[in-house]
C-alpha cells in the first residue's frame, strides 16, 4: 500500500527550552519534512534524533495518529528527547540505535516497512558545546569524539594507534586535508614526547603547521577533527550501510530525506540515490532489455536544497547543509 499524499505546513524551526531560550535550530526542517510528507496513520523513522526538532514537526504533521520510531546512537540525546517528545505519548518510540541498525529496531517494534525516514547525519550543536563530549577544538576537554559512549575506540586511542603515513591517509581521505602530511608529521613528533589526551592539546599541535597569516575562514584544526570524528564514529560505512536498508524498508511511495554536511557524506547519498533510480543497464547495442532491472526510487530532488539567506541569518552552521530525497517507486 502507497503513501498517501498530504498537504504540508510552515511552523517556527526553532526549538525552545522551557525558559524560551532557543537551543538548536534543526537544519532545513520545513524543506526536510515537506519533501517527507507525513499524514496521519503513517509509520515514520527518524534515524538520527539529535535534539528532536525534525521528530517533533514529523509528529505534529502526522498528527493525530501518525507513528514515530526514534533512533539516536547517543544515549543523552535519546533521553533528552524523551522529555520533548513525552506530550506526543504512544505515538513515540525511541531507541538508543545506530541508523544502520535500524531494520532490527523496526522488526523489535513489529514494523517491516515504513512510509517515510529522516536521516540528518553530523555532530550536533549539543556536542560541540559540551566540553567533555571532546568534539570541539575551542573547548578544552579530553580527545573523545564517541557519539557513542559505549565504542571502545576514542579519537585519542586512534591518534596513538595511527602511524604516520596511516594518520596522513585518513586525514586526506576523511578530512579532504591538503596539509595532511605535515599535520601527520606534527603528532608524530608531539607523540614522541608525551601522549596527547585533550582537544586543546591536539588543536594547538595542528595549528603550528599553519603560517599565522592570512586570515582564515575556519580553524587549522577544523578538517582534522571531521576526520578523527568520522573514523571514531565509523560514519561513512553507517550511511552506506543505513541507507541501502532505509530504501529497502520503505513502502512503495515511502520517502527518504537525507540531510549531510560535507562532500564526502553528499557524495555517498547522491551515488547511492542515481543507481537505485536506474533501470535497465544492458548494453546500448542490444536492442531489447534482458536484464529487466526496473528503477527502484524517483529522486524528488535534482539538485541538492540549500538553506535560505534567512535560516543561515538565524544559524550560520547550516551554511554546509545539503538536503536530498527521494520516493520508491
Amino acid at each position: 500500500m502507497g503513501v498517501r499524499e498530504c498537504r504540508t505546513r510552515k511552523v517556527n524551526p526553532a526549538s525552545a527550552d522551557k525558559d524560551g531560550q532557543v537551543e538548536h535550530l534543526p537544519v532545513l526542517l520545513r524543506e526536510a519534512v515537506d519533501l517527507l510528507a507525513p499524514c496521519s496513520g503513517g509509520v515514520y523513522l527518524d534515524g538520527t534524533l539529535g535534539a528532536g526538532g525534525h521528530a517533533e514537526e514529523i509528529l505534529k504533521r502526522s498528527a493525530p495518529d501518525g507513528v514515530l520510531v526514534g533512533l539516536d546512537q547517543d544515549a543523552e540525546a535519546v533521553d533528552r528527547c524523551k522529555a520533548r517528545l513525552a506530550p506526543y505519548g504512544a505515538r513515540v518510540m525511541l531507541r538508543q540505535s545506530n541508523f544502520r541498525d535500524a531494520a532490527g529496531v523496526l522488526s523489535d517494534l513489529g514494523y517491516d516497512a515504513v512510509d517515510g525516514a529522516l536521516l540528518d547525519l553530523g555532530v550536533s550543536s549539543f556536542h560541540l558545546r559540551t566540553p567533555e563530549r571532546g568534539f570541539s577544538f575551542r573547548l578544552e576537554g579530553p580527545l573523545d569524539m564517541r557519539m557513542d559512549r559505549s565504542r571502545p575506540q576514542t579519537a585519542a586511542d586512534l591518534i596513538h594507534t595511527l602511524s604516520r603515513q596511516e594518520l596522513a591517509k585518513l586525514l586526506r581521505e576523511y578530512g579532504e586535508e591538503p596539509r595532511a602530511g605535515a599535520i601527520a608529521k606534527a603528532v608524530e613528533k608531539a607523540k614522541a614526547r608525551g601522549p596527547i589526551t585533550t582537544t586543546i592539546q591536539l588543536a594547538e599541535i595542528i595549528s603550528s603547521v599553519f603560517p599565522p597569516y592570512p586570515p582564515r575562514r575556519i580553524h587549522p584544526a577544523t578538517k582534522t577533527f571531521q576526520a578523527l570524528r568520522i573514523a571514531v564514529n565509523d560514519e561513512l560505512g553507517a550511511l552506506r550501510d543505513g541507507i541501502d536498508d532505509l530504501l529497502r524498508l520503505l513502502k512503495p511511495g515511502g520517502r527518504i530525506a537525507v540531510i549531510t554536511f560535507h562532500s564526502l557524506e553528499d557524495r555517498i547519498v547522491k551515488q547511492t540515490f542515481v543507481a537505485a533510480a536506474k533501470g535497465c543497464i544492458c548494453p546500448p547495442r542490444l536492442p531489447l532489455c534482458g536484464c529487466g532491472r526496473k528503477p527502484g526510487i524517483t529522486v524528488l530532488t535534482k539538485r541538492s536544497v540549500v538553506p535560505a539567506d534567512k535560516e543561515l541569518e538565524r544559524n550560520p552552521a547550516a551554511r554546509s547543509a545539503r538536503l536530498r530525497a527521494a520516493r520508491k517507486v
